[in-house]
């Protein structure tokens, strides 16, 4: 049980370093946070459970992209610290991955929640509540902040090699 407990505290480790280190993980993070927020926090969008199913997958799909391709990248730099073709090829094609799945869940998105009156409410509500307005904004300032600057420092790969663009 106790290795058990172990692999766990990993998977969550890997989930973490990829938020502190790996940009594109944290774009797909905040996207996902303001989404749920939308969906669970106000009233906005009329859902089936089974609409949320998809959207869980959807969004399940494009994290577990992430973490292949960084494992993928990170594996590349440690084999070799000089660029081959093979490397290249590896990495863009994970990344092509994470690219499919995020395209797949955007088209998803739009499917389930492109409901124009949904956003004619959000936009009363926001115009109703300056203060909301004012705090949603804020927020989208730290968003970017985290985005861009995250919360670690940046990392170095093994080899420090990145691929030629």
């Amino acid at each position: 049980m106790k290795s058990l407990i172990k692999s766990f505290g990993y998977a969550f480790s890997g989930i973490f370093e990829a938020l502190r280190y790996e940009r594109n993980m944290r774009i797909h993070f905040v996207c996902m946070i303001y989404m749920y927020s939308f969906l669970f926090v106000y009233d906005f969008f009329e859902i089936t459970r089974t609409q949320l199913a998809v959207i869980f997958l959807a969004n399940m799909a494009v994290v577990a992209a992430e973490l292949i391709n960084t494992a993928v990248e990170r594996t590349v730099d440690l084999a070799s610290e000089e660029y081959t073709e093979n490397g290249k090829v590896a990495k863009d094609t994970a990344a092509g991955a994470v690219l499919v799945c995020a395209i797949f869940a955007v088209a998803t998105g739009i499917a389930i929640l492109g409901q124009p009156e949904a956003f004619s409410q959000m936009f009363l509500y926001y115009r109703e509540n300056p203060v909301m307005l004012v705090v949603f904004i804020l927020s989208i300032i730290l968003a970017k902040v985290f985005i861009f600057k995250g919360f670690g420092k940046a990392m170095t790969h093994s080899g420090g090699k990145k691929r030629k663009e």
